[in-house]
C-alpha cells in the first residue's frame, strides 16, 4: 500500500531531498542541517514531530531519528548520530601499528575482518612490502566469510523489523555456522585481530579444507529456503517493493556505495575495479539491478551471499604452500608463533624458545612486542569492499612506531546520508524497510 507524498521532492525547492536539472544533469539537495534546528522549525500545528530511537529496536542500534509527520507520511526526516562515539581513530594514535588492529576491527562489528584487512593494506603500503600469496588468499577466504555473516546479519533484522520472524531465526541460525568457522579459522568469533601488517596471525588450522567444504554444503542447502520464505512471499514483497527509492543520480549525489548503489543500476565494486589481494584471480560477478529500491536491495544480497561461497571454494584451490607472515623480522610479529591464550601469540612454547635461543632475541621479541616497528613518513588511502560499500583507510604516518593519524571513510556513515531521500514522502512504517535497506552499524558510524 502506498500513498502520493503531499509534496513532489523532485521540484519543491524548499524540499530537503529536492533537485534541479543542470548541464550536468539532475542535481539533489539534501539540505540537512542540525536536528535541534529542524525541531524549531517544525511549527505547523497539522504536523507532528517523533523521536524514533536512539532506543527502539527497529533502528539497528542506537540510531535516533527525528521524523516530522502529517498523518502516516513522513514530510522531513533527521538521522542523529553519535551515541555509540568510541574515539577508535583517536585511540590508535596511542598505540602501535600493530596494536591498532585491535582498535579498528571493534568498529564494523558485523564485518571486523574489513577493517583490518583495509588498515593492515594501508600499513604495508606505507612499509612498500606485501603480505605472502597464501596469506592474501587465507585474507579473501575470512573476508568472503565475513560478507556471508554480515548479510545474514542484514536478513535476520530487516525480518524482524518488519514481522517475518521465521526470516531472523533462520538468518541468525546461518550466521552461527559462519561464526563457529571464523572461530575454527582464526580462534574468535569476532573482533578477531587477526590479520597483521604483513599477513595473518597464523597459518591454516588442521582439517580447514574439510570444515571449509561442510560449511558450503550447509549454507548450499539452506539458501533456497530463503527465496521460498522471501522472494515467493505476496506480503515481504509488498512491503518493500517501490519502497526507500533512491535512484542511479540521488546514490551519486550522495557518495552512497555498496548494494544501494548495485541496486541503481551500477556494478561498482572494487573487488573488480580496483583488485585487492589477489582478487583479480578469482572467477565471481557482481549482482546488480535497476529497480532501485529496498526489495531489490535484499535480491542483491542474497544473490551476494551465492557469490562469495563461489569465491570461497576457489580459495580452497588456491592455497599455494609458503609463509603467511612477510620474512623480515623487525616487522613480522607475531611472525611463526602459535598463539597462546591471550590470544596474541605469547604462547609458552614460544616464550621457552626465544629464551632458549639468546639474550638477544629476548630483547628483540621484547622490543617488537613493546615499541613496535617504524613506518617511513607518508599518508596512504587503501579502500577494500565490504558488505555496506567502500571502506577506506586514510593513513598518515610521521616516521614513527605509531600512526600520527587514521581517518575512516566508513560506508554505514557515508550511505546513512540517503536516508532523507529514501524516506521523506513515504509512509512512517516504510522508514523501518528503508533503514533496514541501508543496513548501518552505528558502530561503524560513530567509530
Amino acid at each position: 500500500m502506498t500513498t502520493e507524498p503531499l509534496t513532489d521532492p523532485t521540484t519543491d525547492p524548499a524540499h530537503p531531498a529536492s533537485s534541479r536539472e543542470t548541464t550536468e544533469g539532475r542535481v539533489y539537495t539534501v539540505t540537512g542541517g542540525d536536528w535541534d534546528d529542524f525541531l524549531d522549525e517544525s511549527s505547523d500545528s497539522e504536523r507532528v514531530v517523533i523521536n524514533l530511537g536512539p532506543q527502539h529496536p527497529s533502528t539497528h542500534g542506537v540510531l535516533r531519528l527525528v521524523l516530522e509527520l502529517e498523518g502516516e507520511t513522513v514530510t522531513q526526516a533527521r538521522s542523529v548520530i553519535g551515541y555509540l562515539h568510541t574515539g577508535i581513530e583517536k585511540n590508535t594514535e596511542y598505540r602501535t601499528w600493530t596494536q591498532g588492529v585491535t582498535f579498528v576491527t571493534r568498529m564494523d562489528y558485523l564485518a571486523p575482518l574489513y577493517n583490518e584487512a583495509a588498515y593492515c593494506l594501508g600499513v604495508e603500503k606505507l612499509l612498500g612490502v606485501e603480505a605472502p600469496t597464501r596469506a592474501q588468499t587465507f585474507r579473501i577466504m575470512l573476508m568472503e566469510l565475513n560478507r556471508i555473516s554480515s548479510h545474514l546479519v542484514f536478513l535476520a533484522t530487516g525480518a524482524m523489523e518488519l514481522g517475518a520472524s521465521t526470516g531472523m531465526t533462520y538468518g541468525f541460525r546461518d550466521r552461527e555456522e559462519v561464526l563457529h568457522l571464523l572461530e575454527f579459522l582464526t580462534g574468535l568469533r569476532m573482533n578477531h585481530a587477526f590479520i597483521r601488517p604483513g599477513g595473518v596471525a597464523q597459518d591454516l588450522p588442521e582439517n580447514y579444507r574439510e570444515k571449509v567444504l561442510e560449511f558450503i554444503k550447509v549454507m548450499d542447502k539452506r539458501l533456497p529456503d530463503y527465496a521460498k520464505l522471501f522472494s515467493g512471499q505476496p506480503i515481504w514483497k509488498q512491503r518493500l517493493k517501490d519502497v526507500g527509492y533512491l535512484p542511479l543520480d540521488g546514490c551519486l549525489q550522495l557518495g552512497v556505495t555498496g548494494p544501494i548503489l548495485r541496486s541503481a543500476g551500477v556494478a561498482w565494486d572494487l573487488r573488480k575495479i580496483e583488485p585487492y589481494c589477489g582478487y583479480e584471480n578469482f572467477d565471481f560477478e557482481v549482482p546488480t539491478s535497476t529497480d532501485a529500491d529496498c526489495y531489490a536491495r535484499f535480491l542483491l544480497r542474497v544473490d551476494e551471499i551465492h557469490e562469495s561461497l563461489k569465491i570461497i571454494r576457489q580459495c580452497l584451490d588456491a592455497f599455494e604452500p609458503g609463509p603467511v607472515m612477510v620474512d623480515d623480522p623487525k616487522i613480522a610479529w607475531p611472525a611463526k608463533l602459535s598463539i597462546g591464550p591471550d590470544g596474541m601469540g605469547n604462547s609458552l612454547e614460544h616464550v621457552r624458545k626465544i629464551m632458549g635461543q639468546s639474550m638477544e632475541s629476548l630483547i628483540h621479541h621484547f622490543k617488537l612486542v613493546t615499541e613496535g616497528f617504524d613506518v617511513p613518513p607518508g599518508q596512504v588511502y587503501s579502500p577494500v569492499e565490504s558488505p555496506r560499500g567502500e571502506l577506506g583507510y586514510h593513513l598518515v604516518s610521521d616516521g614513527g612506531t605509531r600512526p600520527m593519524r587514521v581517518h575512516v571513510r566508513e560506508p554505514s556513515f557515508v550511505n546513512l546520508q540517503a536516508f532523507p531521500a529514501m524516506a521523506e514522502g513515504g509512509l512512517v512504517a516504510d522508514v523501518i524497510a528503508a533503514v533496514a535497506s541501508i543496513d548501518p552499524v552505528m558502530g561503524g558510524v560513530d567509530r
